[in-house]
């Protein structure tokens, strides 16, 4: 089979799938994106670079839109040449919103395509009404709405798409629900799993809390509301009055990934930090963290705190479960789709860092107790989210929908 892979990052979703279709010689398989960095063997990557970025004096409504054609034709443009060198893939795979995928249909229409669908934006009942101490007004649901200008175009032209939760799928306009397939990316529960007694000893970073009894962890892509960031820092400066003893180590970028920027121009970080003074001795921000690092993070922490608003669901958070970390969860879509209450994690108020902190000190106190939930944490991973289970099935899906063209 012939495999066009689309994605911006690098290997990103694809990663599982691209490895696979990459061991097998008969299989001709290109990844195209903008990322130079990594390599998979048996994959032929293809970096593509926008001829420009969308213009300051475009419409802020119409700049998200044009950001993704001129992606889409920056891919169009290498899969030109790829065609010109007798290159005609069965099957094209790409992540939908950023772009890559619009004029796929144009350049190879006899191919497959296959769209990743991530997120349909919403002014209303998921992430961007979510906080109420920041209303929309009519300039946010006009702009919104326009931002699925790309996704709808995939949607159109595409064979058929796939989502990874299915209250990612249920935001999608429901004419198009029979088109998504729901399907995780699936999560590598032989490399994720717990170590039982593990110390956390990063010498690179010069990080060694292999002698401390208690390890709060947070993880996200950045340092933001989106991902209850402001809470957390707000929830460590509680604890910090009632566990002395306790250290937290934050792993994330000193930016923000989704949602607004504030105004002045500080990041969170800065003025959580200035609003919320804390001992810094004993909060460790690491930055993002290479996957060895980061698993020994997730294996010696005590509890591991993850916040989000109704939107995507963060790998990260699946991660920990497979790991057997005890999460103090937020009760909110999609995580309510994986985590049940005192079942498999505990959840709480996004918006009480009074709750979360509460929650945080039971688990701590209660190891005992708790142990029996770590577990069912890693075995609601191995039951519904293992790579060993789902990549079979997502690689038959690919071939049947190649097949059934």
């Amino acid at each position: 089979m012939k495999v066009l892979f689309l994605h911006p990052n690098f290997p990103a979703q694809f990663r599982h799938l691209a490895t696979f279709f990459g061991q097998n010689s008969q299989n001709t398989v290109v990844y195209a994106t903008n990322r130079a960095e990594g390599r998979i063997a048996g994959v032929n990557k293809v970096v593509y670079q926008k001829s420009r970025t969308a213009r300051p004096e475009t419409h802020h409504y119409v700049r998200p839109l044009e950001s993704a054609v001129l992606e889409a034709q920056a891919v169009y443009r290498v899969a030109q040449k790829m065609k010109d060198q007798g290159f005609y893939p069965d099957v094209v795979y790409g992540h939908s919103g950023w772009g890559p995928t619009l004029f796929m249909k144009d350049i190879f229409p006899q191919a497959t395509l296959l769209c990743y669908f991530e997120w349909f934006y919403r002014a209303y009942g998921s992430d961007a009404s979510f906080d109420p101490s920041d209303p929309l007004n009519a300039d946010d649901e006009a702009r919104i709405r326009i931002k699925n200008a790309p996704i709808l175009l995939d949607l159109a032209t595409c064979d058929r798409g796939l989502a990874p939760t299915y209250w990612q799928r249920s935001q999608f306009p429901q004419e198009f629900h029979s088109k998504i397939k729901v399907h995780h990316d699936g999560i590598d529960t032989s490399y994720f799993k717990p170590l039982p007694n593990a110390k956390l000893f990063l010498p690179r970073i010069k990080l060694d809390l292999s002698q401390a009894e208690e390890i709060v962890t947070y993880v996200a892509r950045g340092m933001e509301p989106y991902r209850g960031f402001p809470q957390l820092i707000e929830t460590i400066s509680l604890l910090q009055k009632k566990r002395p003893q306790c250290h937290f180590v934050i792993v994330g970028k000193d930016r923000v990934a989704y949602g607004k920027n504030l105004p002045d121009g500080k990041t969170y970080k800065e003025a959580m930090l200035k609003k919320f003074p804390l001992d810094l001795s004993r909060v460790h921000f690491t930055d993002l963290l290479p996957y060895d690092e980061y698993l020994q993070v997730l294996q010696a922490s005590s509890v591991h705190i993850y916040l989000t608003r109704p939107f995507v669901l963060s790998w990260s958070m699946l991660e920990a479960l497979a790991t057997g970390c005890l999460i103090v969860a937020s009760d909110t879509a999609p995580v309510t789709e994986v985590i049940e209450d005192n079942i498999n994690g505990l959840l709480v108020n996004f918006f009480s860092p009074e709750q979360i902190s509460d929650r945080v000190i039971e688990a701590l106190d209660n190891p005992e107790q708790m142990a029996a939930i770590r577990q069912r944490a890693r075995e609601t991973i191995l039951e519904r989210y293992a790579l060993t289970k789902l990549l079979p099935q997502h690689l038959q899906w690919v071939e049947e929908s190649a097949s059934n063209k």
